[in-house]
């Protein structure tokens, strides 16, 4: 049966009944929730900040705030945090009212508020153009578009593209997720109003330390007076005002991937005549040192805390030539002429010997005053974490007064009843030479390999290791003085 076509008055009808339900619906839907205002919580807020170092490029820092909240939503922006923050590690809890808040977001906003950076917000939007007329000095405003802000400003006012900056730019405002300050910025439920004690937790890196260290010997090289200084830098992008500072040594495992190890090297402030020593204690398998006293480390800076000192650490000094293994196997024509001896320096890490204490691992630089009192540097070198009781040896350099003449006198090849195996006897000649005004000791250290016996020797030798002979050699005041040897090596 065909439908009649309605009529004019019943679609008009039909038509307003539509029109006003749709009407009372949208009246009687809920309006959308306002957002959560922002409250923003800076350094003014901070009640306290401890901040503990590691070794390589890494720092715990605990924040201390008091902030505001009220009852229900809550959106905290946390300012002046470091910039290199790890993220993932940060925590929020309460410190008065433990689990009165649940976290709900919290984001990490560290693109910070620059000219390039405001216009590479903007890409896609518009902004005013406003230019002064050279002569007149009136200013004109034009709207335009952001095009591009890459490698440059690409700009469309009106039917034509311009390039660069044809006069200032006007921005309407400053978009929420571009802060001047590095920002976290949480979001919590709380279940009670009122200000409460917080404390933010979180690893970063920007934050480093290294020991250095400062030795003067005394004028026989019989002992040596030891400074120990701690070198913090903070690159982490804000200011750590009256922390709380502990340094952790140790070799302290991290997934590699995590990393990013700063780059940069700065310049080491000059170090501060008298500080007070830090103490330490075993954590873990590592050491912590506690400076006694809080300290402010400020944005990009670098400085120096005392670590320790102690006088009249007894001191070895030893003269070595060493010497290589592959000459005990072959026919060598010259092995070394003019051969210098290696100055190395020994001091025992005891209460004995006035130190006693974990010896972080850093640059040891080493001096010693002259005939006019003048302190001279004499050589430097690095040494690793050193627990109490080890020895510290450093190797400062070469003599110059100290020389070697090393050859072989004789090498043969002996049959041997296994096949397998191999037997060289070979002898050598070393002339010690010395043109300092006082005689030496030589320490001449030779690593012979595999099987070996000692035939003969000019001077009694010392097997120091399994493959290592070593004989004490002295030479006098302008002289010389020849070892002679011979060896037989089985392979």
């Amino acid at each position: 049966m065909p439908v009649a076509n309605p009529s004019p008055i019943a679609l008009a009808a039909l038509t307003l009944a539509l029109t006003l339900g749709a009407a009372r619906a949208e009246a009687q839907a809920p309006a959308p929730a306002a957002p959560t205002p922002e409250r923003r919580s800076t350094l003014d807020d901070q009640q306290s900040v401890a901040i503990t170092i590691y070794n390589q490029d890494l720092a715990l820092v605990k924040d201390a705030r008091r902030v505001t909240l009220v009852d229900g939503g809550n959106r905290i922006a946390l300012r002046d945090v470091s910039a290199r923050m790890r993220p993932e590690t940060a925590q929020l809890r309460s410190l008065s009212n433990p689990g009165s808040f649940s976290l709900l977001e919290q984001n990490f906003d560290f693109d910070l508020l620059t000219p390039a950076k405001l216009l590479e917000k903007y890409v896609g939007r518009t902004v005013r153009i406003v230019k002064t007329h050279p002569t007149t000095g009136v200013e004109s405003t034009e709207t335009a578009q952001v095009l591009s802000a890459n490698g440059g400003v690409v700009l469309k006012i009106g039917d034509r593209i311009e390039t660069g900056v044809p006069g200032r730019i006007v921005f309407d405002g400053v978009p929420a997720n571009l802060r001047d300050r590095p920002t976290l910025v949480t979001e919590l439920v709380s279940r009670r109003a009122g200000v409460q004690d917080m404390e933010l937790s979180y690893l970063t890196g920007g934050l480093s330390w290294k020991a250095d260290y400062v030795a003067e010997l005394n004028a026989d090289d019989s002992t040596l007076d030891l400074n120990g200084w701690v070198t913090l830098t903070n690159q982490s992008g804000t200011t750590y005002s009256n922390a709380k500072l502990q340094l952790v040594a140790g070799d302290v495992n991290r997934v590699r991937e995590e990393l990013r190890m700063a780059k940069a090297e700065r310049g080491i402030a000059p170090a501060p005549m008298a500080a007070p020593a830090m103490s330490q204690e075993a954590l873990f398998e590592y050491h912590l040192y506690t400076l006694n006293r809080p300290t402010t480390l400020a944005e990009n800076q670098t400085k120096q805390v005392a670590l320790l000192n102690a006088s009249s650490v007894p001191v070895t000094k030893q003269l070595l030539i060493s010497g290589s293994e592959y000459y005990y196997r072959s026919s060598v024509g010259d092995i070394g002429q003019k051969l210098k001896a290696g100055v190395f320096v020994e001091f025992s890490n005891k209460e004995a010997s006035h130190l006693g204490l974990p010896l972080p691992k850093g640059v040891v630089r080493v001096y010693k005053r002259d005939s006019a009192g003048n302190a001279q540097f004499v050589g430097e070198d690095r040494i690793d974490h050193t627990p109490k009781n080890e020895t510290v040896r450093l190797h400062l350099g070469d003599a110059f007064d100290v020389t070697a003449d090393k050859k072989q006198t004789d090498f043969k090849r002996r049959e041997t009843t296994n096949k397998a195996s191999y037997v060289f006897e070979s002898a050598y000649e070393i002339v010690l030479r010395n043109a300092k005004t006082e005689a030496v000791t030589v320490t001449v250290r030779e690593p012979v390999p595999a099987d070996w016996t000692m035939l003969e020797e000019s001077q009694k030798h010392t097997k120091v290791a399994a493959g290592t002979a070593e004989w004490q050699v002295k030479v006098p005041a302008g002289g010389s003085t020849t070892l002679k040897y011979r060896v037989l090596v089985r392979i």
